[in-house]
This record gives structure tokens, C-alpha cells and sequence, in this order.
């Protein structure tokens, strides 16, 4: 596997938390031990991110920056290889 696919991976996994842990603070939104994991994943998935945007360019649209025009369609889609 390479470094991208790792990170890619990491990425996966701390979204997966992230998500999980969120919908069980629903209905629990005092539970201290869940709020401090959500912040701790949600840390983790935010600084994968800013890492895999730097090497690899933006995974999501927010990431994506617009200058003079929209550079998001410039990598190649799904089905022609890319993320």
C-alpha cells in the first residue's frame, strides 16, 4: 500500500469515528468521555486532511481553493483514475 493510500485510509477511519461518536453524542450530548474522543478524532481527521491536501491535492470541496477559477475539475474524476 502506498503513503496515499495509508493516508487515505486514516482518513477512512477517523471520519468513521467521527461520524459514530457524533451520532451517539445525539442522544447523549453530556457524556464527557464522548465529547473529549469527538474532539480528539476530529483533530486527528482535520490535520490528515490538511496533510493529504498538501501532497496530494483537495479530497474534499472545502479544501478546494478558488482563485480565478474552479481548479476542482482539474484532477482527474474517479473513473479516469483518480480519487
Amino acid at each position: 500500500m502506498c503513503e496515499e493510500e495509508k493516508l487515505l485510509q486514516f482518513i477512512r477511519e477517523v471520519s468513521f469515528a467521527v461520524t459514530d461518536v457524533g451520532l451517539y453524542l445525539d442522544t447523549h450530548p453530556c457524556d464527557r468521555y464522548a465529547l473529549k474522543y469527538y474532539a480528539k478524532y476530529k483533530e486527528l481527521r482535520e490535520r490528515a486532511l490538511e496533510e493529504y491536501q498538501k501532497e496530494y491535492g483537495p479530497l474534499l470541496l472545502d479544501g478546494v481553493e478558488s482563485c480565478d477559477y474552479w481548479t476542482w475539475v482539474e484532477d482527474p474524476w474517479p473513473w479516469k483514475g483518480g480519487k
